[in-house]
């Protein structure tokens, strides 16, 4: 008989926002991963190393926390409003996003962050994300033009 293979299960799942390329230990990346007996030498030389390319854009990050210490993580792609305020070339959104409007951008500029950001939204097809993206953009401030 075939011997089974146990399934790793994680002992602990830990959400945490980081910059790209430059992970460090200060908080709130080192406590929350140190309460778990993660390496965080390892964690963050392996994060820094893989997220290189996207140097300076917030990250979320998902680490799956084993029992041993040992962790795997993912990166999924940068916040919906930070990609909103980066195609409109702002650094903050607007206070009063229902009164004032800071900036605009076009229809094609919302289908592009649609398309980098559909993996990680709750959306069937294209549409549906770009109307996620478009309230997202509307709460930041951020009015979409057609064109």
């Amino acid at each position: 008989m075939a011997k089974r293979r146990r399934r790793r299960v994680p002992q602990a799942t830990l959400k945490v926002l980081v910059t790209g390329g430059q992970a460090n230990p200060a908080p709130p990346l080192g406590p929350s991963l140190s309460q778990h007996r993660v390496d965080i030498g390892q964690f963050i030389s392996q994060f820094n190393e893989r997220t290189k390319d996207q140097m300076g854009v917030p990250l979320p990050v998902i680490v799956k926390v084993y029992r041993d210490g040992s962790f795997d993580f993912e990166v999924k792609t940068p916040p919906a409003s930070y990609l909103v305020k980066r195609a409109a070339g702002i650094v903050k959104g607007s206070g009063a996003a229902k009164r004032e409007t800071v900036a605009q951008i076009t229809r094609s500029q919302l289908r592009q962050i649609a398309e980098e950001k559909i993996h990680d939204l709750n959306a069937d097809d294209i549409d549906a994300a770009m109307r996620i993206i478009e309230g997202t953009a509307r709460s930041c401030g951020v009015q979409v033009a057609e064109g």
